[in-house]
């Protein structure tokens, strides 16, 4: 838990994703789309904190575990979270509220 928190201090929108998921490459595009550049940490590219990570977001009621999106330092959720958020135009302000995005 505690590696997840520094690792999702380090920018203002972090995603934990694979690279085997097509539901991670949809949130990171849209991420990319919107210009923001997230920290992206592929838990399948990672030798062993992989599991140990996914485990931490398992414990923090990530289900399934990826995407994972922390925006501002705060876990949002994962696509579902995130695509209802844009659809109703309320990603983009908090984006800007984190940093983000500054158009």
């Amino acid at each position: 838990m505690e590696r997840v928190s520094r690792m999702v201090a380090e920018k203002p929108v972090v995603i934990f994703s694979k690279n085997s998921c097509c539901m991670s490459h949809t949130i990171k595009s849209l991420f990319c789309d919107l210009g923001v550049h997230p920290a992206v940490h592929e838990l399948d590219e990672m030798p062993r904190g992989g599991r140990e990570i996914e485990a931490g977001l398992s414990r923090l009621g990530c289900n399934p575990t990826v995407p994972a999106v922390f925006i501002g330092g705060e876990l949002v959720g994962g696509e579902n979270e995130v695509m209802s958020l844009h659809l109703q135009r309320s990603l983009k302000p908090m984006l800007k509220r984190a940093g983000a995005l500054w158009v």
